[in-house]
């Protein structure tokens, strides 16, 4: 798969920058750019966050994804949130991988 010049991918490992998060995927589409975002780690608990679900509304199914390792790992129960998050959006780190592979441009948060 060749890198696409027009996506960014985001690797989330931390809840601390959520807010820049949102606005960093705002700029991007402002611009016309693409976003695939993974996050994992510490970076689980932001599917309590009220902007998670705003931001999950703001990038294709497809293209936003949580670990589910770390979701378990973190104390939290996949099927619980299988409401909010679809099995696609599920992952694992080889989602990651692909998405080093995919992306032009790459951000660690």
């Amino acid at each position: 798969m060749a890198k696409d010049p027009d996506k960014l991918g985001i690797f989330v490992t931390s809840p601390v920058h959520i807010n820049e998060l949102v606005k960093i995927v705002e700029a991007c589409q402002r611009k016309g750019k693409k976003v695939k975002i993974f996050f994992t780690f510490k970076a689980t608990h932001l599917v309590l966050h009220p902007e998670f679900k705003r931001l999950k509304e703001m990038v294709p199914e497809e293209d936003f994804a949580i670990c589910v390792a770390a979701l378990a790992c973190e104390g939290f129960e996949p099927e619980y949130h299988a409401g909010e998050l679809t099995a696609n959006q599920l992952r694992t780190q080889a989602f990651h991988g692909e998405l080093l592979e995919e992306v032009g441009k790459y951000l660690v948060l």
